[in-house]
């Protein structure tokens, strides 16, 4: 039959019309009935976004800010070209006069000026400005190719705004011996799903919250609202994380997507002040600087940028330098967390390469809005991009000792240990090791109830041990790796990461379980004691062996893959409420605290119950999420039977739920504070040296050596 004649045919127009129909009404359903489901099924909140700072100028409060924000240039180019040597009166004069000319101006001015200028664009909108010229962007690939991406799509599918990965690319093993996502069943993994133990909470569940904090220095029953949350080192500024992008379908919102903050990485003048939470008619969220002087200030992205986010887990909140924390906001400031999770700071006072001007981007060179990580990774860590290197031989090579005498030996020891190892001799004192989230002290100065911080060092060996490395970690941030000789008597999951025997450590929490015994009279200080520097004591013989079982079965391989070097790794253990029912050789489930709760009160249980009647939990133990995603996890957890969804509260009691440390401190990389001095041969190469060589699979002959001082300089030591 002739095609036309089919068409025309009634019946054939039927079925276009309702196969058109049903696909349309698919479409709607997913566009505007599926979003709608979504936020009742999760409990979130997405709603149109405005902001305080967002101000529209007039034309001429335009030029007024613009030569405002060009004074400092105009001034240093007026500078260079009048001469010094004259009278310094007439000198300034020539100066004020030379810095207004309509050429200094011109050439001085930020470049943002002349396009907002030339666009009549008179207030920053956030996305919607920015996408006005850089609707795409082109992209240079590590391998020198180049392509054109969509700008938004970009930005939105990378880990600074969905904050996970259900993608391969990761350096994680599950102990059941699988890599995470290298199979068919994809999971979305990062830091959008799990609880931490250094912020005691998901981002789920802890993204915005304004404290009741009632400071000592304040009147008496005042109350001063704070700001917390995961959402202050987040580009996302809706009331909730993408958790969208978690799920198998759909996408987020266009007005998640218009909270995006632009400026906060791209802006030179970018007030943090502005970072806080605030309350609207929708709820809680982070505000963020949208103001037309941040956004004429664009620029290339520089260490300052990425700092103002990322020392907060570097430096630490506390660390002298980090700028951030010195404008903690004009209302709502930001609480500030005394201890530091990695205590490396990338700042010029502490670190080599920021004294020499490295910038971030420098070593983690962006491709679009996908930044490297690297390829070496114990944690779970989202990667964009995996494949790509990130190290300290892309700019150094293998042989970087080229001006010492004994260039030989010292680039001898390349073959055993990571640069690390030697030039980060120490991390900041207020590194935190042991946190006690479950017996929180009160902090007068702030007026709240914090966990309680048990230890911190920043010694080798205290603060931080040293580990066999090859670039694998497992489900738990446990670095992996084996002595190049192959000996299962490296056995760090039983051994140095299981146990802490420094006598100077245990004394240190016991005298913290003494002190908090004063406020908690239950604690019973040995038991204590013995928990955090022993957590396998918590496990049943039955665990203990299966434990030893799942390291010999599943983890050997991935520790004696590949090539093996010495890196340093920062300790941290926490005491969490844990979720008894979902339980294996190497923890159980750890639940989050509600922020409200917690700090206000002190009433630890309480902030659980809350935190876990948060609808995105009670989802977590129903069946679609125990198929889609918890089975899995679990599996790479080492908690075999899959994960049980028995809810652990009822009439509004905890059931099945007990305080524990974690079974094993995590361990995490530390690549910053390097010293250009590192330790000298002695510090490793000592009987009491800070290298424990036997714990590191070494023979007792060998680790007589490598303690031997008159050794160190005979061939063997690099072979």
């Amino acid at each position: 039959m002739n095609p036309i004649a089919i068409l025309l045919d009634p019946r054939t127009k039927r079925r276009l019309f309702v196969g058109g129909s049903i696909l349309i009404a698919l479409m709607l359903a997913y566009r505007v009935l599926y979003p709608l489901f979504f936020d009742a099924y999760v409990g979130k909140t997405n709603a149109p976004l405005t902001y305080e700072s967002g101000q529209r100028l007039t034309d001429a409060e335009f030029e007024a800010l613009a030569l405002s924000l060009s004074e400092e240039a105009r001034r240093r180019k007026a500078e260079s070209i009048v001469a010094a040597d004259q009278d310094p009166f007439a000198r300034q004069v020539k100066i004020e006069m030379l810095m207004n000319t309509a050429s200094v101006v011109r050439d001085s001015e930020p470049s943002h000026i002349k396009y907002f200028r030339d666009a009549g664009i008179r207030r920053y909108e956030g996305p919607k400005t920015c996408l006005t010229c850089h609707a795409t962007i082109e992209v240079d690939h590590a391998d020198g190719t180049r392509s054109t991406v969509n700008t938004l799509d970009d930005i939105v599918n990378s880990v600074h705004f969905k904050f996970q990965s259900d993608s391969g690319g990761f350096s994680t093993y599950g102990y059941d011996g699988r890599q995470v996502n290298a199979g068919p069943h994809k999971i979305p993994v990062g830091k959008i799903d799990r609880a931490c133990g250094i912020p005691g909470s998901f981002s789920w569940t802890g993204w915005a919250a304004l404290i009741a904090s009632r400071p000592e220095h304040v009147e008496e029953g005042e109350i001063v609202l704070r700001s917390e949350g995961c959402g202050q080192c987040h580009i996302g500024g809706n009331y909730q994380p993408a958790t969208e992008k978690m799920m198998p379908i759909g996408d987020v919102p266009r007005t998640a997507k218009e909270g995006i903050d632009c400026l906060i990485c791209h802006a030179t003048d970018y007030d943090m002040n502005r970072r806080v939470v605030i309350r609207d008619d929708y709820g809680l969220r982070w505000d963020q600087d949208r103001s037309l002087r941040a956004a004429l200030t664009v620029g290339p992205i520089s260490s300052e940028t990425c700092l103002r986010c990322h020392q907060h887990n570097m430096g630490g909140d506390a660390y002298a330098h980090n700028a951030a924390a010195q404008s903690l906001g004009y209302k709502h400031q930001r609480l500030l967390h005394r201890g530091a999770k990695r205590g490396n700071p990338f700042s010029p006072e502490d670190d080599a390469h920021a004294a020499a001007g490295i910038q971030c981007t420098d070593c983690h060179r962006p491709e679009g809005h996908k930044i490297p990580r690297g390829r070496m990774g114990v944690d779970l860590v989202a990667n964009d991009l995996p494949d790509a290197e990130v190290s300290c031989e892309t700019c150094h090579t293998r042989a970087p000792h080229n001006n010492s005498r004994d260039k030989a030996l010292l680039n001898g020891h390349i073959a055993r240990l990571a640069c690390e190892t030697c030039h980060i001799p120490r991390l900041e004192d207020n590194n935190v090791v042991l946190r006690d989230w479950v017996h929180p002290t009160w902090n007068a100065e702030e007026g709240i109830w914090e966990p309680t911080d048990v230890y911190r060092s920043g010694e080798p060996g205290k603060g931080f041990t040293y580990l066999w490395f090859n670039g694998n970690g497992t489900f738990l941030a446990n670095a992996l790796g084996n002595n190049p000789n192959g000996a299962d008597t490296y056995d760090p999951l039983m051994r140095q990461i299981a146990r802490i025997d420094d006598p100077e450590i245990i004394a240190a929490v016991r005298a913290k379980a003494v002190e908090l015994k004063e406020r908690y009279p239950d604690i019973d200080v040995e038991r204590y004691v013995r928990m955090a520097t022993d957590p396998l004591s918590q496990l049943s013989p039955e665990l203990l062996e299966r434990r030893r079982a799942m390291i010999r079965d599943n983890l050997r391989a991935a520790m004696n893959d590949g090539e093996s070097r010495i890196y340093p790794f920062k300790l941290f253990n926490a005491l969490m409420y844990e979720d008894m029912s979902n339980q294996g050789p190497f923890g159980a489930m750890i639940l989050p605290f509600d922020y409200n709760v917690y700090y206000e009160t002190g009433n630890t249980q309480a902030a659980v119950e809350r935190a876990i009647q948060d609808p995105i939990v009670q989802r977590m133990y129903q069946e679609p999420f125990k198929h889609y995603m918890m089975d899995e996890f679990m599996a790479y957890f080492g908690v075999s039977g899959g994960w049980k969804t028995i809810y652990p509260l009822v009439d509004g009691r905890l059931v099945n739920v007990e305080p524990h440390w974690m079974r094993q401190m995590g361990t995490l990389m530390v690549n910053h504070g390097i010293r250009r001095r590192g330790h000298d041969c002695a510090d490793c190469h000592a009987p009491n040296g800070i290298m424990d060589f036997e714990r590191l699979g070494y023979t007792p002959e060998r680790v007589a050596e490598l303690q031997d001082p008159d050794l160190l300089r005979q061939p063997r030591l690099t072979e």
